[in-house]
């Protein structure tokens, strides 16, 4: 129980700033909010003060800042139709602006709490090494396989455990220079999972050189993995376009709290918590979760962030305004297949759990 109440508190944390990002932007340049609420669907907790509610509703799964003039017009001279179309991009992108704000903070908590950080320079190999055979050395440090630049650690594990032949082109910084090595290849292990399975997964067969902590290390790896998680979600969403992963892979507010749940829950033993660890695991987690929602809100869609985005863009370029009734009709539209496609993913999410 512990678990999921975190759990719903990290996700509820990071709704609240990215809502919280298009409320002061609103208030800022002027525009009257009507409603700022927490939450999705029947309200539980209400009250006004001043000019905007403030709300808490029962579906923990999102949120919404409603100004005046949004999605219809209105003759309010502080109506979000009635501002400059620069005003109203700064409040559209305000939201996704704060939840890459907030998760590069958490970063920087998460690495300023690390004792030792794992780098991309090679320090020792296993005897009869695959890797070294094939031109790897000991003081290579990885900065590209397959053509994808490798910001950090992450990077390097990730591109090493998403191929299949075990077979890499690497670039490494050796002696100062830059050197393209061919054909690196690794064994691939056999291993049987629970269910009686035969699985198949690369063998690292050498270590990296450790990162002490400092200022400099702390500003250089927190910079460097905002970067990574940002490049990781664009990857993957690529991967989902193309068919690598499917629909059923997505998860949606019930996983998503589901995930938290179970780092939580692997930190905990009979001995009590592992404070320590779970920090940083829950910290690393809600940063990737707050820069995909931040990503994922700029993607340029009707009813997102970036679909509004696309709209004030074409105006700006125009210089005439789309009606407002039109363009409400779009986001509704949009905003009615999002829903779908979220219950779709809930339901997906459910069944997971359930199995």
């Amino acid at each position: 129980m512990v678990s999921i109440i975190i759990a719903i508190l990290v996700f509820g944390i990071i709704i609240i700033v990215h809502e919280f990002g298009h409320f002061i932007a609103a208030k800022k340049s002027g525009v009257k909010v009507n409603e700022f609420a927490i939450g999705m669907g029947p309200k539980i907790l209400s009250k006004q003060y001043g000019e905007t509610k403030y709300s808490l509703r029962l579906l923990p799964i999102g949120g919404y800042c409603s100004m005046e003039g949004e999605d219809s017009s209105s003759e309010d001279d502080r109506a979000f139709c009635k501002k400059s179309v620069l005003k109203r991009i700064i409040i559209v992108i305000a939201g996704a602006f704060m939840n890459l704000v907030l998760g590069f903070i958490l970063i920087v908590v998460m690495t300023s709490i690390t004792d030792v950080y794992a780098s991309t320079t090679i320090s020792w190999f296993e005897e009869n090494a695959s890797s070294e055979s094939c031109g790897l050395q000991v003081g290579d440090r990885v900065v590209e396989i397959n053509g994808s630049h490798i910001f950090t650690d992450t990077d390097f594990a990730y591109q090493l455990q998403s191929d299949k032949d075990g077979v890499f082109d690497m670039t490494v910084i050796r002696d100062g220079e830059k050197k393209n090595l061919k054909d690196i290849k690794f064994s691939i292990d056999e291993n049987e999972n629970d269910s009686g399975q035969m699985t198949s997964s690369l063998h690292i067969d050498f270590k990296v050189e450790p990162i002490e902590r400092g200022y400099k290390s702390i500003a250089s790896q927190s910079w460097r993995r905002s970067v990574s998680y940002a490049r990781l979600i664009w990857v993957s969403l690529g991967d989902l376009i193309t068919g690598q992963y499917k629909i059923n892979d997505l998860s949606g507010p019930v996983g998503i709290v589901s995930a938290i749940s179970d780092v939580v829950s692997n930190e905990t033993t009979e001995t009590g918590i592992n404070w320590h660890d779970l920090l940083q695991n829950l910290l690393s987690m809600a940063a990737l979760i707050s820069i995909n929602v931040g990503i994922f809100n700029l993607l340029p869609l009707p009813a997102l962030d970036g679909g509004r985005l696309v709209f004030l863009i074409v105006e700006g370029i125009r210089r005439k305004p789309i009606s407002p009734e039109k363009e409400g009709i779009v986001h509704f539209a949009g905003l009615a297949l999002l829903m779908l496609l979220m219950l779709y993913v809930t339901f997906n999410d459910i069944i997971k759990l359930i199995n």
